[in-house]
């Protein structure tokens, strides 16, 4: 089992930045990948970046250059860094994390947090 708080998320404007965080119940080292989904109005929920426990990083086209995913194994946290943010950006960011038990896949989610770019 794995609990996820999340933390970050408001209000900007275009071109500013947020930072998100994600605080993991237990070792991220545990944890097969970490990771963040948004879902805007209308939308299906997609990925936006993951980093796995190995510390390889997937970022969706639409963010590459512009987040970072990072995570810090002593506080068991993963932060994602979002600059240069777009209106497009808009939705509501879900921290994810998943893991691989006996050919099972076990999958968490966060409570949600709103990002909102305003034009």
């Amino acid at each position: 089992q794995v609990q996820l708080v999340e933390s970050g998320g408001g209000v900007v404007q275009a071109g500013g930045s947020l930072r998100l965080s994600c605080a993991a119940s237990r070792s991220i080292f545990s944890i097969n990948a970490m990771g963040w989904y948004r879902e805007a109005p209308g939308k299906q929920r997609e990925l936006v970046a993951e980093i796995t426990s190995g510390g390889s990083t997937n970022y969706a086209s639409s963010v590459k250059g512009r987040f970072t995913i990072s995570r810090d194994s002593a506080k068991n946290t993963v932060t994602l860094l979002m600059n240069s943010l777009k209106p497009e950006d808009t939705a509501v960011y879900y921290c994810n994390a998943y893991l691989w038990r006996y050919a099972e896949k076990y999958e968490y989610w966060g409570q949600g947090t709103q990002v909102t770019v305003s034009s």
